[in-house]
C-alpha cells in the first residue's frame, strides 16, 4: 500500500488516497481518536470517482462514531482495465430490463460471479494492509454493495465481525448457497422501488442468510434515494458490534 495524497476535511477527518498495486482506494480516519480505530470496509458498485460524494459522506458519518473507513476500486471500474465479457453481460442486462423481460440467470452469472471471484481476494489484501497501520485496530465491519461481494466476504473473511449489506444488485443463484453459510450479525438495506433490483430476489436472499441476528431495513424510493437516517441506523448497528 502506497499513500499518494492526503488532506484534512472540514470536520477534521483525515482523508488519504492510496494504491494497492494497481488498485486505487481511499482511507478516512477520525481526526480526534487517539486509540486505534475499528474499521469499516465500504463497498460500492464501482466507479470510485463517480461514487466519491456518497462514499465520503458515509465515511464522515463513520468517523463521527469513531470508525475508520476504507474503500477500493472494483475490478473493471474507474480507470481499471475493462473485461469484454463483463461489458457484454452488462449490455445484455440493460437490454432485458429496458424490454421489460426477465433477466436470465446466465446473464447475472456472467456479470457478477467473475467480479466476486476477483474482488474478494483484493478486499482481503487491502484488509491485510489496512490492519498493519498503527491507527487501525479492528474489529472490522463491511458496509455496502455489491451484495454478492459482501456475502462472499462474510463467509470467507473471519476478521469481519458484522456487515451492512446493500440489496441493490442482481444475485447469482449459486450465492444463495453461500448466504446460508453466513453467521455474523447483518443489517440489510433495501430500497423498495429500486428499478434496477429484483425485489423478490433480494427478499429471498435475506431469507437465505444464515445469521441468527439479521435485520431488514426497507425504505420506499429508488436506488439512490436512501434516506440519511438509514445511514444513522447502520452506524448504530456497527456501534453495537464493533465497539
Amino acid at each position: 500500500m502506497q499513500f499518494t495524497s492526503e488532506q484534512r476535511l472540514d470536520d477534521g477527518v483525515r482523508e488519504r488516497e492510496f494504491t494497492l498495486g494497481e488498485i486505487p482506494g481511499f482511507l478516512w480516519t477520525p481526526g480526534s481518536v487517539s486509540a486505534p480505530a475499528p474499521l469499516i470496509l465500504m463497498g460500492h458498485p464501482g466507479g470510485l470517482r463517480m461514487m466519491y460524494p456518497r462514499l465520503v459522506a458515509r465515511a464522515r458519518q463513520a468517523a463521527a462514531e469513531g470508525f475508520a473507513a476504507a474503500t477500493i476500486e472494483l475490478p473493471g471500474s474507474g480507470d481499471r482495465p475493462r473485461s469484454a465479457a463483463a461489458e457484454q453481460a452488462r449490455v445484455d442486462l440493460r437490454r432485458a430490463i429496458s424490454a421489460g423481460e426477465p433477466v436470465a440467470d446466465e446473464i447475472v452469472d456472467r456479470l457478477v460471479l467473475p467480479l466476486v471471484d476477483q474482488a474478494v481476494p483484493e478486499w482481503r489484501s487491502a484488509l491485510d494492509a489496512l490492519l498493519s497501520l498503527p491507527e487501525i485496530g479492528g474489529p472490522v465491519g463491511y458496509s455496502g454493495g455489491v451484495i454478492s461481494v459482501g456475502v462472499r466476504l462474510a463467509v470467507v473473511e473471519p476478521r469481519i465481525s458484522a456487515a451492512v449489506l446493500f440489496a441493490g444488485s442482481f444475485v447469482p443463484r449459486i450465492m444463495f448457497e453461500e448466504a446460508r453459510q453466513v453467521t455474523i450479525p447483518l443489517h440489510v438495506l433495501l430500497q423498495w422501488d429500486d428499478e434496477g433490483n429484483d425485489r423478490r430476489m433480494a427478499l429471498d436472499l435475506f431469507d437465505a442468510l444464515g445469521s441468527e441476528e439479521k435485520t431488514l431495513h426497507a425504505n420506499m424510493g429508488g436506488h439512490t434515494g436512501v434516506p440519511q437516517f438509514a445511514g444513522e441506523e447502520a452506524n448504530r448497528f456497527f456501534a453495537r458490534h464493533l465497539k
